[in-house]
Order: structure tokens, then sequence, then C-alpha cells
């Protein structure tokens, strides 16, 4: 399904989004724009299809409109779409990617009752390898499927009830900040130990790669995958230790909490 879709803000997360719809060679045109043009059109040479645009000219044209704009700034971009959007005959979309922002807020903003997609992405989608977390408002099944498949290409594309989404943001949106801070961790614990920079940084990476696969394809509890790594009165086990000493699960747990109450105060 040839189609024209648009982006709204060029930031991290929409920059994400349109790399992977890019790659689904479902949208024959990506309209992008952005407060600072430059970056649009960085983004734009990079996208087959990508063009340089405004939000005036996605609004008008776009089917799908994804917002890729901060909560605080969603007004502030919608107000002047209200009009043109009023003008439309055809059937269009607004995808949201701001977090707290229901979908009947993104309505209200516009007091309109149009379509609405609301996405919860994280950053490795755009290699392919991310979460996106998705719900809907007055559209349709078939059009779900579509969106779901426009999207395939950035990893896991996955329903979820609106009132989950928030949850899963704190989650899978969050959580790759977390992990990236827990890789540092892991390789400044092995320069620590006499290894390289490079070599430490890889080798902690590469494991948290595999170690994520064999969550998700192995099939087993997090737990039994950690208890056939801890070898009887080995090394492993004494840094286990040493985490649940420090309340290493504790603080993970509180990390995602603190991020979940965080989103709730956006709405």
């Amino acid at each position: 399904m040839d189609q024209t879709i648009g982006f709204i803000g060029t930031g991290n997360m929409g920059s994400a989004i349109a790399k992977a719809a890019a790659k689904s060679g479902l949208a024959e045109t990506i309209l992008l724009a952005n407060r600072t043009p430059a970056k649009a059109a960085a983004l734009a040479a990079e996208l087959p299809g990508g063009t340089l645009s405004t939000n005036e000219e996605i609004a008008r044209t776009a089917k799908l409109i994804f917002l890729g704009v901060k909560p605080q700034m969603m007004q502030l971009v919608l107000d002047p779409l209200e009009p043109i959007l009023r003008k439309r005959e055809d059937r269009f979309i607004l995808v949201t990617m701001a977090a707290g922002l229901t979908c009947d807020r993104i309505q209200d903003f516009l007091d309109m009752d149009c379509p609405v997609i609301r996405i919860m992405p994280n950053t490795p989608s755009a290699i392919g390898a991310g979460v996106v977390q998705y719900c809907g408002q007055l559209v349709t099944v078939e059009e779900l499927d579509a969106f779901a498949a426009l999207l395939a290409p950035a990893g896991l594309v996955d329903p979820v009830p609106e009132g989950l989404i928030d949850a899963a943001s704190a989650v899978s949106g969050c959580g790759p900040a977390f992990a990236y801070l827990f890789a540092e961790a892991l390789a400044d614990g092995g320069v620590a130990c006499g290894l390289p920079r490079d070599k430490a940084l890889s080798y902690a990476a590469q494991m948290l790669a595999g170690a994520a696969r064999m969550v998700l394809e192995s099939g087993q509890h997090p737990g039994a995958l950690k208890d056939a790594v801890c070898s009887p009165g080995g090394a492993t086990i004494q840094g286990v230790r040493v985490l649940e000493e420090d309340g290493f699960r504790a603080a993970a747990m509180d990390a995602v909490i603190a991020a979940y109450e965080k989103t709730l105060k956006l709405k």
C-alpha cells in the first residue's frame, strides 16, 4: 500500500521511526519537517522517498501524520494546523509518540474527533532492534494492521491497551538508557581489571545482546538462565551476591517505577 506519510519533528524518536518506515517500502513519499530544517533535510537525504517539507504541507497531504514533538510542545504545534486539518475531505490519521498524552488528549488539543494512533517506540527501532507499542482510537482494524506492517522493520511492534502503554514505555522506552548505563558500568569494571576500554565495551555490549537473545529465544525464565551461569563456589555467584547486597534488582525496579510515575505527570 503506497502512501504519503509525514513526520512533524525529526528528533531521535521521530528519526528512528522514519528510518523504520522507509525500510518497509510501504510509503511512497516520506515528508519530513523539523523546527531546524537542516536536521530534517539531513534525514531526507538518507531515506528512500524522503523529502524536506513543512508542518503545514504535511497537515494538508499526509495520510499518516507522525507527531514527533515533546508533550509540552504538542498544543503549540497543533494549534496552527487545526484549520488545515479541518479543511481536509480525505481520511488521515494522527500518530503521536509523546509520552503521557492519550489519544483523547490529542483530540482535545484539536477539538476534533479524528483518528489517532498512539505509539511508544524506543531508539533501537532505528536499527530494527526496537520495541514499538501501539493502540488506536477511531482507527479500523485494517488500518492498524497496515500501520503495524509499515513499522515492522523497527523490531517488535506490539498492540497494547492504552491503559498499559505508559507502563510499557517505562520498560522498553526508557529501558535503553538503563541498559546503556549497565553496559558502561560493566566496561568500567573491565577497565579496572586491566582490559583496554574498547575491548571491555565491546565485550559488555555483545554479552548484553546475547543474554537478551537467550531470554527471547530459549523461553526460560531469566532466573533459570542466571542459575545456569552460577557454578557452585564460582566467580559468577560472588558477583551476583555483590549486586544483591547493593540492591541491584530493587534499583532497576525503582527506575522503571520512577519513569512510569513521571510519565503520568505529563498528561
